[in-house]
């Protein structure tokens, strides 16, 4: 079902805030369904809340007899137990692209309203199985820091900090795009992360470059990183399109994507961009979720982080 027009350009609170309810079916924890995009991935030291296998040792006194592996001391005539670590919460930080560049979208909605309700899923989700989330939002001037907690108040308000950036997004002269500041944003998190978070960052990538991916290999280090890259199916393929107008937000050409083959060149240079920051990051061993703007987010977060297939 397709958004109402005042939620397709910009998105506010209130629609933030209904998506608490969608906020199913999908998760960010390491038991994961097979056809999910986080099975099998290796598994990080902090994960959730309960008792977590660690190992099996030879008994020593004082343990306790409950925990003994009787089929182990049966098959080695020595006395095995299994050992538990205490697991704690997780904490969450949501990074958020809202820069002129992610102010996008040809047939549904803007790059920059999926990109905000990916974020307010990420939250409801989280704070849903009782872990923390906090968020960096960032656009083209600042960048606001909100510290993970549990509270959903603070969450609350950050979300509308988040629908109140997006709304400042506009083509109007006197907005320009600022390419470092997707550097300046994991630069601003490097500063204020401990070991053992999930990072969710959610952008189109643009102004990648090795700036920003040697912080994010430096974030992935002690950290877990999923790294959701929105984009627009136009921007991959114009080749559909009879005439297109872009601006600069001063002046407005309008063009054919036929003529001289632009719409291939446009669209080799995008793949071509999208393929080195995705082969970049695979290299790394850092999850890529393509997320793009005409499928309802919750859709697109059941199939790659619930495994499930979602019809129409």
């Amino acid at each position: 079902m397709n958004g109402t027009p005042s939620d397709d350009i910009y998105t506010s609170l209130q629609s933030l805030m209904r998506l608490r309810y969608s906020a199913r079916g999908f998760s960010y924890l390491p038991h994961q369904p097979v056809r999910s995009l986080l099975s099998g991935r290796k598994r990080s030291r902090l994960r959730g809340r309960g008792l977590d296998f660690d190992e099996l040792r030879q008994y020593r006194p004082g343990d306790d007899i409950r925990t003994m592996d009787w089929r182990v001391t049966n098959r080695t005539g020595k006395p095995h137990v299994r050992v538990y670590t205490e697991e704690r919460d997780r904490p969450v930080i949501v990074m958020v692209d809202q820069r002129l560049p992610m102010f996008f979208g040809s047939r549904w909605k803007m790059k920059s309203v999926i990109a905000a309700e990916v974020a307010a899923l990420t939250a409801w989700r989280v704070l849903a199985v009782g872990d923390r989330v906090g968020a960096i939002l960032f656009n083209d001037t600042r960048s606001l820091e909100i510290k993970p907690t549990r509270n959903q108040r603070k969450v609350i308000g950050w979300l509308g900090d988040l629908a109140a950036m997006n709304n400042e997004l506009s083509v109007a002269p006197g907005h320009n795009s600022n390419a470092a500041g997707l550097s300046d944003a994991l630069r601003l998190l490097e500063r204020s992360i401990g070991h053992d978070y999930l990072v969710v960052l959610v952008s189109d990538f643009h102004g990648w470059n090795d700036a920003a991916l040697n912080s994010i290999c430096r974030i992935n280090r002690h950290n877990d990183m999923i790294c959701a890259l929105v984009y627009d199916p136009l921007e991959r393929d114009i080749s559909g399109a009879s005439a297109l107008v872009v601006s600069d937000g001063k002046f407005q050409l309008e063009i054919d994507p036929q003529k001289q083959e632009l719409g291939k060149k446009f669209e080799a240079s995008f793949e071509s961009s999208v393929a080195w920051v995705q082969g970049e990051l695979k290299r790394h061993d850092i999850l890529v979720m393509p997320v793009d703007t005409v499928t309802p987010v919750t859709r697109q977060l059941q199939e790659k982080l619930g495994g499930q297939r979602v019809l129409a």
